[in-house]
């Protein structure tokens, strides 16, 4: 029985292809490995706070040195940690907004990617603590920019997920969606047939 993580990112719960390709990937996944336990967590629904000066402060101080507010937001970064700790695959659906990812998965990240835990520094350089793992991440975007240098996505991706140790990751995309003609439904299709290869 594996655990799989699911993030869920995009702004909207009504029209989102992200979510679409979301519910696709775990209805196929139930059905191909129906004792996995899928948990999800909607950082639109419930968003993770930017980082700033209490999380840091809760990093750097022992325990009996933290504010209220510094326990606070240790607890939730821990809570986030342990999900993709305990996770033996993660799914990051993410539309494109801006060329890049939403703020709101940049928040996440910012929480889970710790020193001593999901990484650690050694005299060779960083070196990701959560090898074993495997990633999907189902995108959304309105153009085409895969392999072109507009997309800023997939790069940056493969790179945090790879400082963590991740890097058995799979990246399904779907694209032209906002270009009109058959591109929508091209881009939809191929972004399904993907999926139902991964499941």
């Amino acid at each position: 029985m594996s655990r799989v993580q699911v993030i869920e990112s995009s702004a909207r719960q009504e029209g989102s292809v992200s979510r679409e390709l979301t519910q696709a990937f775990i209805a196929q996944w139930k059905a191909a490995h129906p004792q996995d336990i899928v948990q999800v967590r909607d950082l639109a629904s419930a968003p993770v706070p930017h980082l700033d000066a209490t999380l840091l402060g809760g990093w750097m101080k022992p325990e009996a040195e933290r504010s209220a507010e510094e326990a606070a937001a240790m607890a939730r970064s821990n809570e986030l940690t342990e999900e993709v700790l305990a996770a033996d695959v993660l799914v990051l659906a993410a539309p494109m907004y801006n060329f890049a990812i939403p703020s709101t998965l940049k928040a996440w990240l910012d929480h889970v990617l710790r020193a001593g835990v999901t990484f650690k520094y050694t005299a060779t350089g960083p070196e990701g603590l959560l090898t074993g793992k495997r990633a999907y991440v189902l995108t959304a975007r309105g153009g085409i920019h895969a392999g072109a240098a507009s997309d800023h996505q997939e790069p940056y991706l493969r790179q945090v997920l790879a400082f963590i140790g991740i890097t058995d990751v799979t990246f399904i995309h779907a694209e032209g969606l906002n270009m009109g003609g058959d591109f929508l439904e091209k881009g939809l299709a191929q972004a399904r047939a993907a999926l139902a290869e991964v499941a």
